[in-house]
Order: structure tokens, then C-alpha cells, then sequence
């Protein structure tokens, strides 16, 4: 009896030293993706202060557009105007985006599905950011002193 009772306990345990094995590759996997997520958003953070700072630029430069349009008589208003509102609301768009990511991302998660869809949602990000600093930067330089 008492034999079987060891035997028992000893199988249970080579199950669960098992079962825990294989978790510990999926919580590694799920560590991996997460530090990647983490890394892509490292990238992107330090443009949102300069995403800040263009919007400021931004609303200053609608608020004159009329100094403009008399230091360049050619400069069309309308379009302009167009044209800042558009950057404005991409630029607030992706921050937004980030700050929706950083406040439902869950880092600790081992489930690796999600990791996975995580790091191809912030990758988007990076993506979005990337094109909203080259628009920003295109349509802005002009107008930085």
C-alpha cells in the first residue's frame, strides 16, 4: 500500500514537473514578446514631447495665419488651415493611440496570442508615428525659426 502511494505521488509529481516545463517555454516566449512590445514603445515615447511641441507650433501658426499671409502674399489660407488641422488632429491621434496602448497593454501576461497581437499593434503604432513625424516635419519646416 505504501508502495503504490509513493508511486502515485511520485508520477503526480513528474506530471506536474512536466506540465511546468512547458509553461516555462510559452512564459518564456510571452517574456520575449513582451520585452520586444516594450522596446517599439521605448522608440516611440520620445516623439510624443515633440508631437506636443509641434501642436503648439500649430495652433500659433492658425492664430497668424494673416502675419503669414503678408510675409508670403502667394501663401493660400485656406489650404494652410486645412492642412494644420489635418496634422493637428493626426498628431493628437497618435498620441492618443499610445496612451490607449500603455493603459490596456498588460506586460505580465503570458498568454503568447496576446503578446503577439500586442507587438503587431505597437509595431501599427510605430508605423503611424513614423508617418505623422515625416508629414509634421514636411509641412512644418517652412515655418520653424
Amino acid at each position: 500500500m505504501m508502495k503504490k502511494l509513493t508511486l502515485g505521488t511520485l508520477a503526480f509529481g513528474l506530471f506536474l514537473a512536466g506540465a511546468c516545463q512547458n509553461t516555462n517555454g510559452k512564459n518564456e516566449e510571452a517574456e520575449k514578446l513582451a520585452k520586444e512590445a516594450i522596446e517599439i514603445h521605448d522608440e516611440i515615447m520620445p516623439q510624443i514631447s515633440t508631437f506636443n511641441k509641434h501642436d503648439i507650433l500649430i495652433d500659433s501658426l492658425l492664430e497668424n495665419l494673416s502675419v503669414l499671409k503678408t510675409a508670403d502674399v502667394d501663401l493660400d489660407t485656406t489650404e494652410t488651415r486645412e492642412k494644420f488641422h489635418a496634422l493637428k488632429a493626426n498628431l493628437e491621434s497618435a498620441n492618443d493611440k499610445m496612451m490607449v496602448w500603455m493603459k490596456e497593454y498588460a506586460m505580465d501576461s503570458t498568454d503568447v496570442n496576446y503578446q503577439k497581437a500586442e507587438v503587431e499593434r505597437i509595431s501599427e503604432l510605430k508605423t503611424e508615428f513614423e508617418q505623422v513625424k515625416y508629414e509634421a516635419e514636411s509641412l512644418l519646416a517652412p515655418f520653424k525659426k
